[in-house]
């Protein structure tokens, strides 16, 4: 080979190998990105995508893996955050209550719990910087009234159980505008659980114990008539950002 084509050669391979190296360190690259998405699941959201929110609150991003259209991520921090809180409170309450119902029978437990719980969901918020509640379609304190966007939530986490979705799985995150200010949402379904059922069951299997406690306490209630598993309302949480 003559000097001219051998370093014509040389130039060749290393164009080759500088261009072969930039394909593979955007592949890995690309590889990285792919496993970091996938270290941080999407949350399983059951939001109203095909009605159009009624609510002054905008909402700039949600989440949610069963929408058919492209979403945007909510930051993932606050995400977990909110996730983490929302396992935590309810069963902090799921323990007490327990306690009480093995102390005083499941009347004493509905007296324990129209006190406790509002405590615990405000100590909570005080603490985690968040503001933290229950609301429910059927409630029964008056302060478990849904807004507007908690109300669409809860009517399409009912819809996704119907349709044979995990009460447990479902919930909404969203980032949405009120003004100018900017808030992060959360809410996470609550099925009725087995100890839930002592009040909240049926009103022909409600003790007449509890009968009179819950109308003492709640003289609307509107909180029982559930089954097991059935959604009976949904932890909600929002901090400003």
């Amino acid at each position: 080979m003559k000097p001219d084509q051998s370093s014509r050669s040389a130039t060749l391979r290393s164009t080759y190998d500088s261009n072969t190296r930039q394909r593979t360190k955007k592949g890995t690259q690309a590889l990285l990105v792919c496993a970091t998405l996938a270290a941080f699941p999407l949350a399983t959201v059951q939001a109203a995508d095909t009605q159009a929110p009624t609510s002054p609150e905008k909402t700039s991003s949600s989440t949610n893996t069963n929408a058919t259209a492209p979403t945007t991520t909510p930051d993932v921090a606050l995400l977990g955050e909110a996730r983490n809180i929302a396992t935590l409170v309810p069963a902090r309450l799921l323990a007490m209550l327990t306690e009480e119902i093995e102390k005083g029978g499941p009347a004493g437990a509905v007296e324990v719990c129209s006190q406790k719980a509002p405590q615990m969901a405000k100590q909570a918020s005080e603490k985690m910087g968040w503001n933290i509640r229950r609301v429910s379609l059927k409630n029964r304190n008056p302060n478990a009234t849904p807004d507007e966007w908690e109300r669409l939530a809860l009517e399409d986490f009912d819809a996704q159980a119907k349709a044979g979705v995990a009460p447990a799985t479902l919930e909404r995150a969203e980032i949405v505008q009120v003004g100018n200010q900017t808030y992060y949402r959360y809410m996470k379904a609550l099925p009725t659980g087995a100890v839930c059922m002592n009040c909240h069951g049926p009103s022909d299997q409600l003790s007449p114990a509890v009968k009179a406690k819950l109308q003492t306490l709640y003289p609307n209630d509107k909180a029982t008539g559930y089954q097991l598993g059935e959604i009976r309302g949904a932890i909600t949480l929002k901090k400003s950002i």
